[in-house]
């Protein structure tokens, strides 16, 4: 029963087109993004922002599946339809976000490690019954001279691969989200070298806990400079990128939809269109899991004003277009 859940929840996600949204920001974050457009975070507010989301005539076209916080599962459109019913009615996957937040990692100073096994499959039995059917656990990395450690990379696969197991017991798609952190003045063959290290570990971590590769998504980063130093161009992030993936990703896995951990939109779609150019023969889908680059124009159209809807759901919708042509490798920055 679980496997042919999994294989449908796969099909309905991946194809050659489309990516998926992530709106499961926290409470700490959402508030950051509305405190920039000066709109209060409310219960309500979050409701109406995320319904202007899903409620976006067209948006199926280009978005495949939606990574939803745990408040959004309840709660419901202006016409009172569950916002998962409301994605799905356009055939967006309803997804949720199930870990609990990162603190430090002892004895691995600099480290982290994310929280929020315990009562995971009882929290995903009742996920299903609002709707959702895939999950997503994000693990951050950040990048110094002795970071990660080895403890770091061990015990962050470790809660990845748990995480991953639990899930797909209980019939969800994991999304497995390793995030090395662009925070700092590294270089980009530091970047590649941890992402490297990184997703070997995960890997190795996945095959012990008997995760089933190709009932599994992964959302990694995307092999950049630390923000810190400088911009690189989409062509160098892009074999770089690859490069790392073809040495650690195996072929099973049936997308690879990248974070854009805080690249800015247009960044973020160059830099998906320029791996996509590039790709070769490279066995995975190469597609997109954006939260604040699908989000952020939208955001400053909306701000917090009914009347502005439209023209905020106008900017997603556009966002998501120039994305999907980047999936394709067939965007140019002259579309903007």
């Amino acid at each position: 029963m679980q496997k042919a859940e999994l294989e449908k929840t796969i099909q309905d996600l991946v194809d050659d087109r489309r990516g998926i949204l992530a709106a499961d920001e926290s409470f700490p974050t959402i508030k950051k993004r509305f405190d920039a457009i000066n709109v209060e975070s409310s219960e309500e507010t979050r409701r109406s922002w995320r319904s202007l989301l899903l409620t976006t005539q067209g948006l199926g076209k280009y978005i495949s599946g939606v990574i939803l916080f745990e408040e959004t599962l309840i709660q419901k459109d202006d016409h009172g339809i569950p916002l998962p019913e409301v994605a799905w009615s356009q055939k967006i996957v309803p997804g949720i976000k199930v870990d609990k937040g990162t603190k430090p990692l002892p004895n691995a100073s600099g480290d982290r490690i994310t929280f929020g096994l315990d009562g995971l499959s009882e929290r995903l039995q009742g996920y299903k019954s609002q709707g959702a059917r895939f999950a997503k656990w994000r693990e951050v990395y950040p990048v110094t001279l002795s970071n990660p450690t080895q403890l770091g990379l061990h015990a962050n696969a470790e809660m990845l691969a748990r995480y991953a197991a639990i899930c797909q017991q209980e019939g969800f798609v994991p999304i497995v989200e390793p995030e090395v952190l662009m925070d700092g003045d590294h270089d980009i063959d530091r970047c590649a070298e941890v992402t490297e290290n990184v997703l070997h570990s995960v890997f190795h971590a996945l095959h012990l806990h008997g995760v089933i590769l190709e009932l599994m998504l992964l959302k990694p980063n995307m092999v950049v400079p630390g923000k810190a130093l400088r911009h690189a161009d989409p062509e160098e992030v892009a074999v770089a990128t690859l490069s790392v993936l073809k040495r650690t990703v195996p072929s099973a896995v049936p997308s690879i939809n990248f974070l854009s951990g805080g690249q800015g939109p247009e960044e973020a779609t160059a830099n998906l269109n320029a791996i996509n150019r590039l790709k070769g023969n490279a066995p995975w889908q190469l597609s997109l899991s954006y939260g604040r680059a699908l989000q952020q124009p939208a955001l400053h159209a909306w701000q917090g004003k009914p009347e502005n809807v439209l023209a905020a759901q106008k900017a997603l919708l556009k966002r998501a277009r120039l994305n999907s042509l980047a999936r394709q490798g067939k965007y140019d920055p002259a579309m903007e």
